[in-house]
C-alpha cells in the first residue's frame, strides 16, 4: 500500500493523455557535505541502494551551512514491468 504522503496529488478532471504534454512525477534527493568527494560517495551509495534512474543533477553551495555542497539529484524509481500500469 501506497504512503498517501508520498503520492502526487492530481487535481480532480486532470487529463495529460495528449502525448505531448504528459506529466511524469520526479523525486528530488538532496545530497550534502564538506567535500565533493563527500557528497558524492553520498549520493553513490544512497543510489547503489535503491532502485532508480538519475535523470538529472544540479550543483550549487549553501552560504552559512555545517556542509556547504549540496548534489540535488533528481530521480524516478524503477518499478517492475508489472507495476507501471
Amino acid at each position: 500500500m501506497l504512503d498517501p504522503s508520498l503520492c502526487l496529488d492530481v487535481p480532480e478532471g486532470f487529463d495529460d493523455s495528449e502525448e505531448d504534454s504528459q506529466v511524469h512525477p520526479i523525486a528530488r534527493k538532496l545530497f550534502v557535505g564538506t567535500s565533493a568527494a563527500q557528497v558524492f560517495s553520498r549520493a553513490q551509495a544512497w543510489v547503489g541502494e535503491h532502485d532508480v534512474r538519475v535523470l538529472d543533477v544540479s550543483w550549487d553551495h549553501l552560504e552559512g551551512e555545517n556542509e556547504p555542497l549540496c548534489l540535488s539529484m533528481y530521480f524516478v524509481f524503477e518499478l517492475p514491468d508489472e507495476d507501471e500500469d
